[in-house]
């Protein structure tokens, strides 16, 4: 098979520790086995003209979404999506993602039936994928019934990470109090919007959209699951208990109080996902905690949210540790190219915020760079001076995933 053959990558920059190098690079049996070492009989590629480096490990991605739902209400087959999203996850330089696969009480595409049905499908359908495909559970912590699937999940082939969200206190949060400054949820005084007030309607519109309900419905059912506020806590222990045990890592979403950040640390999640301010983001790094913020941020130059920390300022205070694609695959190198372009860093000073960094959070030491004995996953980018970069191959664990060549 490709993967057990060697393989020597020739006239290629290569992305290593730090730095850029000319060398040649050899794998086989799916492992990284040289560096400016002997042909010996191994397929030779031509890397010149290329940058080549670590592939990209994605730690939150829910851009395959839109492959099941491309419009609000219209769903396609689970398998069929799954297939074209693993193909752009290759075409990305992606070779390892966890998709963010929220487990919500809400009806259709985030429903815990949803979540399910991609669970079992990216079981089945392994064999047949180009990346490495695991699954972030993104849990809204109101949806009791998601437990019983993420304790299997943690059985299954890939340990998922765990992301421990609370969308359903966001949602009614008092309009006179923005998300970036939102109370910690469990406070008694956490303030309630009116049910009655048509910007919460309005809000609340999308959501309907998306679960294929009446906007009535959806108040109605939002109503009802606030209810349940009180056992909450009750239900994290146990999700956090599952995790631990099971060594997955964890993290907290969209964390806007070092209150918040410290007790999802005291469960044990130590990677601090989109922290929506810099209060937290600096209790973050000092208790040593892995940051994470989103690559279109970076591409973008600032946060669709608008009032959210941007990326560039964060890294240049020391603030970022992570890339995620959130929302938008290409975003991974993109973000990468304006970040370099911006002079916040240089290519290979940044490229670890999208490979190593994320490894070591997400506790694989067997892949995020370019050493003897890791796996082979790469990406070889054609990247001109002063134009756009783009993905020419990807590797995973040696096998090519991806591999195209341009018309010129």
């Amino acid at each position: 098979m490709e993967k057990n053959a060697a393989t020597v990558i020739e006239g290629a920059t290569l992305v290593i520790d730090g730095r850029l190098e000319r060398a040649s690079l050899r794998f086989e049996a799916g492992r990284i086995t040289a560096i400016d070492g002997a042909r010996d009989g191994a397929m030779v590629i031509d890397g010149h003209g290329l940058l080549v480096g670590p592939a990209f490990i994605d730690i939150h991605g829910d851009a395959f979404e839109r492959q099941i739902m491309p419009r609000p209400g219209t769903m396609f087959p689970v398998d069929a999506a799954l297939l074209e999203t693993d193909r752009q996850l290759a075409a990305n330089g992606i070779a390892t993602t966890y998709h963010a696969l929220t487990l919500s009480w809400e009806p259709g595409l985030r429903s815990v039936e949803m979540g399910r049905a991609i669970f079992d499908a990216l079981t089945r359908l392994q064999p047949r994928l180009l990346v490495e495909n695991r699954l972030q559970l993104r849990w809204e912590s109101f949806c009791f019934e998601a437990v019983d699937l993420i304790r299997d999940a943690l059985q299954g082939q890939f340990t998922p990470a765990i992301a421990f969200n609370d969308h359903t206190s966001m949602a009614l949060l008092d309009p006179s109090v923005t998300m970036q400054e939102r109370p910690f949820e469990f406070s008694p005084d956490f303030p309630v919007v009116d049910l009655k007030d048509p910007a919460f309607a309005a809000k609340m519109g999308e959501r309907a959209k998306r679960a294929k309900m009446s906007l009535d419905d959806m108040i109605a059912l939002i109503a009802s699951i606030w209810e349940r506020r009180p056992q909450v806590p009750g239900v994290i222990d146990t999700v956090a208990s599952l995790g631990r045990a099971a060594g997955a890592p964890m993290l907290s979403h969209d964390d806007s109080q070092t209150e918040t950040r410290d007790y999802f640390r005291g469960q044990g999640a130590r990677i601090s996902e989109f922290p929506m301010n810099r209060r937290v983001a600096r209790a973050a790094r000092e208790a040593g905690d892995a940051i994470v913020f989103g690559a279109p941020n970076a591409a973008r130059g600032g946060s669709h949210l608008g009032s959210s920390p941007v990326v560039a300022e964060m890294l240049r205070e020391g603030l970022c540790d992570v890339l995620a694609s959130d929302y938008y695959y290409p975003a991974m190198l993109i973000g990468l190219a304006r970040l370099a372009a911006d002079g916040v860093g240089t290519v290979p000073g940044l490229w670890p915020l999208v490979s190593g960094n994320p490894a070591r959070a997400l506790g694989l030491d067997d892949r995020g760079s370019i050493e003897l004995g890791k796996r082979a996953d790469l990406v070889a980018i054609e990247w001109p001076e002063q134009g756009t970069p783009v993905v020419r191959r990807t590797w995973v664990a040696g096998r090519t995933a991806y591999d195209t060549t341009p018309a010129g």
